[in-house]
């Protein structure tokens, strides 16, 4: 309906709100309700020589142009009435042989589409005089394989695609041709521009992605044609006045990151009088992250659903309550479905879903820097992943839109109606064969319900699982390189990247050469120190150090290598990544090679090792990070330059020192007091 009113045809729709008792069509033969719906209406126009009556099926087919190529194509055919032509000989195969013989295109009639004049037309159609579960396509081959009715009614087939397209054994025929303000379906075996799409058969999915273009959905010169035509103002309602939405969250396998997750739960600008919350968490590990959660947040959430591994409640189980309980409830406006390896980085993103008003729509996410993505283009014919032509552009956001898919995941919003309606007798997550993600969305294709992925904003990222080890204390810390991004976030200084936007305010010189700057958040720190103490197996301070080759180390502190946690290459990145940009803006013309195998968290104490005696480092230069807080964790401290008499004294907890190693900055650790100072130190390119 959307592409006839643009082009300005006048549609009829013949049976709206009817009951359907012409069979089902998708598995078997039928459809002869719709052949008795046309014969009555065409007897309104059977007198008038002058009118073009064109019938389409309706929930399967595109308009690609308008009535006046139409017409010219039609007048071209120099025949009264014109079929649509397809591949495949239906409903009876033993019908083939008797078609005329076709030297190019397709030879067998399709009664999906057809045009001709209204008097020989409505002749034609007043034959039908069958039930209505007869099949439609077989009574109007009979009768144009009958060669005095076919000359009688001067009927032809359109066996090139001229006008009508039928998708079902021609899907590789079909690409689309861009031009400026519109798309075309090209079809390539006959070098045809068809006016009418048809998605017969088992190609809905194809329909849909040439929908996703034709006729002006997505051109390169306008962008989304039509993304702003149905939107939904939630600007203007009170927070009362909001839609109600059931947010359910699944914690279905440990995932680097659980914290940040739910924390980002109340920071949506969403008012959480206007969500239930129901989260189904099936990793013990997990346990402490929600109860810590649940703990500070309660308040939020009153009426929230929370069910733990003790409940051994398998996933599909757990989904199906979830979305039953949006079912039940006439009030649910909508049905949000969140998975644990999702970051919402746009705290927008439910407004934005509500107001993009699909049934059924997710943002678009993916793994940083990787194609992997929460839905797919395209399906095998056995109903798995399939690459559409489209992926990588929308993934990448070079084309930008809301776009019909076959299948989505991870996070989604569904409308309650569609969930009360057309969902409601489904099973839409059990199968023992499937996971319940491929179940839900092959549940919701086969009710004809369409699924979009917008990538019209940036809404975040998913997170990588793979190498989540939680054996480890804080594990989240070894996640540099499978999650970049959310490392970033958690780990890194909140002001880093401002030394290189304001560094006159950002990066410190307390003393010659001896710069000072943000490098770890607080949490890296105390994350940093509690593994080491964890781990537990602390150098003695003694010269002999059987870590180092050689076994001597001149000027030893009393430390833990960072390799003696299995977290070498994991700070050998951090160097490349946060160290070195850092290095060749405040010494310039030096480019780190960001090579290191001195790298070490220190602790000082009065009892143990209170300080350390002047030296030079091993090294071209020096980082030498605060862990923690002078006059809160410790007293005393800090480091003295000797050749400048210059000391720092009160160290910033995640700031980072650096100097030059050799020759220059032979410096010496001040006396702790009391208390313990950590420091993280790395000795780069010795």
């Amino acid at each position: 309906m959307k592409t006839a009113t643009q082009f300005n045809y006048t549609v009829k729709v013949l049976g709206l709100g009817e009951e359907w008792r012409g069979g089902d069509v998708a598995k078997t033969v039928g459809g002869g309700q719709k052949v008795r719906w046309l014969k009555k209406e065409l007897l309104r126009h059977k007198d008038d020589p002058q009118k073009v009556i064109l019938f389409v099926d309706s929930y399967d087919v595109i308009f690609a142009s308008g009535p006046e190529e139409l017409l010219h194509k039609f007048s071209r055919f120099g025949h009264k009435v014109v079929f649509s032509a397809e591949g495949f000989c239906w409903p009876d195969q033993r019908l083939a042989s008797k078609y005329p013989e076709v030297h190019s295109g397709k030879r067998y009639l399709n009664s999906g589409g057809f045009m001709g004049v209204a008097p020989e037309l409505a002749a034609l159609v007043q034959q039908w005089k069958y039930k209505d579960n007869d099949d439609d396509q077989l009574f109007y081959t009979r009768i144009y394989l009958d060669k005095a009715q076919r000359t009688k009614y001067n009927m032809t087939l359109d066996h090139r695609s001229r006008i009508f397209q039928n998708l079902n054994g021609a899907v590789d025929e079909v690409v689309l041709k861009f031009e400026r303000s519109r798309v075309r379906a090209r079809n390539v075996a006959y070098d045809s521009l068809p006016v009418i799409i048809h998605g017969n058969g088992p190609t809905k999915l194809q329909l849909n992605y040439l929908g996703n273009y034709v006729p002006s959905s997505w051109t390169y010169e306008h962008g989304c044609g039509g993304c702003d035509d149905d939107l939904v103002d939630l600007d203007e309602l009170k927070d009362e006045e909001l839609p109600l939405v059931y947010v359910a969250v699944f914690i279905e396998k440990p995932t680097p990151f659980m914290e940040e997750f739910l924390e980002r739960l109340t920071t949506m600008t969403y008012p959480p009088s206007r969500l239930r919350l129901f989260i189904h968490n099936n990793v013990v590990y997990h346990e402490r992250h929600v109860d810590s959660f649940w703990q500070r947040h309660k308040d939020l959430f009153p009426d929230a659903v929370l069910v733990g591994p003790e409940e051994n409640l398998q996933e599909e189980d757990a989904r199906t309550m979830a979305v039953g309980a949006c079912q039940k409830d006439p009030g649910c406006d909508y049905f949000f479905s969140i998975d644990s390896d999702v970051a919402l980085t746009n705290p927008d993103t439910l407004r934005l879903l509500i107001q993009e008003n699909r049934p059924v729509i997710a943002p678009v996410l993916s793994k940083h820097g990787k194609l992997w993505s929460n839905f797919w283009g395209a399906l095998s014919p056995e109903g798995f992943y399939s690459r559409s032509e489209d992926y990588i552009e929308i993934v990448q956001a070079k084309r930008v839109g809301v776009w019909n898919v076959p299948y989505l995941t991870q996070v989604y919003l569904v409308q309650g109606p569609i969930l009360r309606s057309k969902l409601s007798q489904v099973q839409l997550y059990k199968d023992p064969d499937l996971d319940s993600d491929m179940v839900f969305c092959r549940s919701v294709r086969e009710q004809g319900v369409f699924m979009f992925v917008s990538n019209r904003d940036e809404f975040g990222r998913l997170v990588s699982t793979s190498n989540f080890n939680t054996t480890r204390l804080h594990p989240d810390m070894w996640q540099i390189f499978d999650n970049p991004m959310d490392w970033r976030e958690k780990y890194i200084h909140e002001n880093y990247s401002k030394i290189f936007e304001d560094e006159k305010n950002f990066v410190e010189q307390p003393c010659p050469d001896v710069y000072w700057f943000p490098a770890f958040s607080e949490k890296m720190c105390d994350d940093l120190v509690e593994t080491m103490e964890d781990h537990g197996q602390w150098s003695g301070g003694s010269h002999k150090d059987e870590r180092l080759a050689g076994g001597y180390e001149n000027v030893p502190t009393v430390d833990i290598h960072m390799n003696q946690i299995d977290f070498e290459k994991e700070w050998l990145k951090f160097l490349k990544e946060y160290i070195v940009p850092v290095t060749e803006k405040l010494y310039p013309g030096y480019y780190p090679k960001a090579q290191a195998v001195m790298n070490f968290v220190v602790r000082y104490r009065p009892d143990e090792q209170p300080s350390l005696r002047p030296h030079h480092d091993s090294s071209t230069f020096t980082i030498n990070i605060a862990l923690n807080s002078k006059n809160q964790d410790y007293q005393g401290g800090g480091c003295r330059f000797l050749r400048y008499d210059c000391k720092v004294e009160a160290p910033r907890k995640g700031w980072s020192f650096m100097h030059p190693g050799r020759l220059t900055h032979y410096h010496e650790g001040l006396p702790v007091t009391q208390g313990t100072r950590y420091i993280m130190v790395s000795f780069v390119d010795p």
